[in-house]
């Protein structure tokens, strides 16, 4: 399969899963739900992805990737096209948790194959492509989405996807994949071992709270630009998500970066000081000066992310579907709580307090990848 084609499917993808977001607060009056309940639909599909990947790890290791995916993307169509006609609140939850439970499948599907096709700087090198197609994904799928709302309704996005993810699944190449390490893993037990290691804990705890941050900005945005900037209208709140788009840029150099840092633990350790300062600018109710740090903040996610997802193929002795599959859960598992535990806090306290929440979360995964730095100097340049 061509990296080319893997990309595509990526992004596509990636817009099931993100779509929703800017979308929000229009189900919220439409659906008449509180901010938090709305951003269930994150978490509904958030959740599962933090758990399955524990399964399917396991799967994957014996399963062909390219199969998988495959069917994966073509049940996603399907769930595109059942998520237009839910006549009901609980039934959009309902279909977002079946979607789930297929994106866990797919992105560890995606995530192995590059694990087991590439090595050394080309592994790098690749999966950061990788990560800068989910960041093309995610940005586009939130735009698009608003603007297709905007000027028709957000189920015409929806159309598009569920046509758009069936043809991408139908062109994927039907040939055997060579499973080199499907015999490594031999039962649940052989899954958790690579935990022992205590920088990849570290690493993936970091990734947690990463996440969790990253997560419950994007996912209350919309309200907090209505409530706080007074801005109502779904496509301008889509293009606000344009400094989403600086986290591609950002990923991209991130290999450049490394070659600057001693090591990749302190590059991670940099950025996510970064992180946390990007957050105490997000308090501010001046437009201008909120969008900037919107901005650094995606762009230090990404960075994080780009550093974070090879390192941890690199200091795991996991098989590869193993290694992005526990990746893969502790990431998403930030992402369902943040998409669900801040927006209480919002409801209740408002934007400072909110913010306060996710500077204390950032300031504990800086705290972990600090601990894994001094423990792990062993380990060489990312």
């Amino acid at each position: 399969m061509r990296l080319s084609h893997l990309l595509l499917c990526s992004v596509f993808i990636f817009f099931v899963l993100y779509a929703p977001q800017p979308l929000l607060s229009l189900f919220a009056t439409e659906f008449n739900v509180a901010p938090a309940i709305a951003g269930s639909l994150m978490t509904a599909t958030m959740l599962p992805l933090a758990i399955a990947p524990l399964v399917y790890g396991l799967f994957l290791a014996k399963r062909n990737p390219l199969l998988i995916l495959r069917i994966a993307m073509f049940l996603l169509g399907v769930g595109c096209l059942l998520f237009i006609y839910a006549p009901s609140f609980e039934l959009l939850l309902l279909v977002r948790f079946l979607q789930g439970l297929i994106l866990p499948a797919a992105l560890t599907a995606m995530t192995s194959y590059i694990g087991m096709s590439y090595q050394a700087d080309t592994l790098q090198k690749n999966m950061t492509l990788y990560i800068g197609s989910t960041i093309v994904g995610g940005y586009f799928g939130r735009v698009l989405a608003a603007l297709f709302s905007d000027l028709w309704s957000w189920q015409s996005f929806y159309y598009l996807i569920a046509a758009m993810l069936i043809i991408l699944a139908l062109s994927i190449p039907h040939k055997r994949f060579n499973l080199v390490k499907s015999t490594e893993v031999l039962s649940p037990l052989d899954y958790i071992k690579q935990l022992k290691e205590g920088s990849a804990l570290k690493l993936y705890g970091a990734i947690f709270c990463m996440f969790f941050c990253f997560a419950a900005l994007l996912n209350y945005l919309p309200f907090i630009l209505k409530n706080t900037f007074l801005i109502n209208n779904t496509r301008d709140i889509g293009f606000v998500y344009s400094g989403y788009l600086v986290g591609a840029l950002a990923s991209i150099f991130t290999p450049w970066l490394l070659k600057k840092m001693t090591s990749a633990w302190r590059l991670l350790a940099a950025v996510f000081v970064f992180y946390n300062l990007s957050i105490v600018l997000l308090m501010s109710h001046s437009l201008l000066l909120f969008l900037i740090a919107f901005t650094l903040f995606c762009g230090a996610m990404f960075v994080i992310h780009s550093t974070a997802a090879p390192l941890v193929n690199k200091i795991s002795h996991a098989p590869p579907s193993v290694t992005n599959g526990c990746y893969v859960s502790f990431y998403y598992s930030g992402g369902a709580l943040g998409s669900l535990l801040p927006g209480v806090v919002y409801q209740a306290h408002g934007q400072t307090a909110f913010m306060t929440t996710l500077l204390a979360v950032c300031l504990c995964g800086l705290g972990l990848i600090l601990w894994a730095q001094r423990d792990g100097k062993n380990i060489t340049r990312g």
